[in-house]
């Protein structure tokens, strides 16, 4: 006999469905319970809510797992790039060696933006936050590409708005630093991987030829994998349900990009750097803060420890710390944030108030480090974000749209006023 719950409401029993997933996570399915009892539930922030069934990524913050399609970013982050990981989140298989040349192949033909784009650009302020500017640019490509809109594309044209979007991304998001610099727009180079090409329009000039150092790119091969899907998270679940209203493909990351640029989503590595600034500012004494933080009644925190998800730790940290060694050791890095950065670590992993807490460096912290070492500032952090997750929100994109999911519509309890009459302007007091 098939799992059921049981609801008792005034007297009368009600019995909903229990659904299991692959991973034997278990939900009640309450898609009836308003038609059957004139209730609805309340989850703010819809913490316990599971707003849709998906195949793409599993999480388990108890046992710091995550895996991408039954993969563990483990063995990802190691054997993989970062285009092998986005075609098998948007496809659901790792691609063959002739899927994966096609795949990169078709990305680099459409690097090149509409010539239109550029002049967009001219209407931003030198000192326009380079989300804005990321965010617009990708909603404006609905226009570019008008078809998107269609309800009713088939196979091939979701594929090319995909390789389109995974393409000008990167495309799009260097512009907007070199924009912010004031720096000549680099164009892209059909000869480079996804990952030198995108540090190539970052940091190349005119007037000098640029060297692409591959520990840097492998190190951002690593952090575009780590962030490229993280289950319903606010951005993913923004994407789909701006998506479920059939918006087109860049409308929906436009939208997950505005809630990724959130500080209380994609900002948590730029707030560990302005903490490090702030930590330095005051004399860089690291054991005045880390005692800060552990007095309940001081209103500082370390940023960049713990997590809400992952309860014990954050298995991405373990993957990233690695290569900000590396990569910090490789480039013989003599920076002061870093120093600092570092012994806020080694307190975090061997003091005691901070073990017993959980309180160990997450993928954050370990990210801004890493882009402050290579070059990248702070406030093209977020972008860093976005570029690496656009897969996965191509892929819940892709999803809802495959499963035919309806469109959202949360519900609320009123709280209100009750009916009234409406009253002249001349009678109200």
């Amino acid at each position: 006999m098939a799992e059921s719950a049981e609801l008792i409401l005034d007297g009368k029993s009600y019995s909903f469905p229990v659904t299991e997933g692959t991973e034997h996570e278990k939900a009640i399915d309450i898609a009836k319970l308003r038609d059957q009892t004139g209730y609805i539930t309340i989850d703010s922030g819809y913490k316990n809510t599971g707003a849709t069934k998906s195949a793409i990524t599993f999480l388990d913050g108890e046992e710091g797992i995550l895996r991408y399609r039954g993969y563990p970013i483990e063995q990802l982050a190691e054997q993989s790039s970062f285009l092998e990981v986005a075609y098998l989140l948007i496809y659901g298989t790792l691609p063959t060696q002739a899927e994966l040349d096609n795949f990169s192949h078709q990305i680099t033909k459409h690097t090149l933006v509409h010539e239109d784009v550029r002049k967009i650009f001219d209407g931003f302020p030198s000192a326009a936050h380079p989300m804005a500017i990321l965010s617009s640019l990708i909603c404006s490509l609905t226009a570019f590409y008008p078809e998107s809109v269609s309800p009713d594309l088939s196979k091939e044209e979701i594929d090319l708005n995909v390789i389109r979007l995974m393409a000008k991304i990167s495309t799009i998001a260097a512009w907007t630093y070199k924009n912010n610099m004031g720096h000549p727009l680099n164009y892209p180079r059909n000869d480079l991987d996804y990952c030198s090409n995108f540090l190539y329009m970052m940091f190349s000039f005119p007037t000098e030829k640029y060297e692409i150092d591959s520990r840097i790119v492998s190190a951002l091969n690593k952090l575009l994998i780590l962030h490229a899907d993280h289950e319903q998270n606010c951005s993913t679940s923004t994407v789909r349900l701006v998506g479920s209203a059939n918006a087109s493909l860049y409308g929906s990351v436009s939208a997950g990009i505005n809630a990724l640029w959130g500080p209380l989503h994609g900002g948590a590595n730029q707030e560990v750097l302005e903490m490090l600034q702030a930590i330095q500012k005051d004399g860089g004494d690291t054991s005045k803060f880390i005692a800060k933080a552990k007095d309940k009644n001081d209103p500082f925190r370390l940023m960049g420890f713990g997590h809400r998800v992952y309860k014990n730790f954050d298995p991405r940290a373990k993957i990233i710390k690695k290569a900000a060694d590396d990569v910090l050791g490789a480039l013989g890095i003599n920076d002061p944030l870093l120093k600092i950065a570092q012994e806020l670590e080694q307190a975090a992993l061997t003091d005691e108030y901070f073990v017993e807490r959980k309180l160990y460096p997450n993928v954050d912290f370990y990210s801004g480090i890493i882009y402050r070492a290579i070059g990248i500032p702070t406030e093209m952090f977020t972008v860093m974000f976005a570029l690496g997750r656009l897969p996965g929100w191509i892929a819940q994109w892709k999803e809802m749209r495959e499963n035919k999911e309806p469109i959202g519509r949360p519900r609320q309890v009123y709280t209100g006023e009750l009916e009234r009459d409406y009253v002249s302007i001349e009678q109200r007091s």
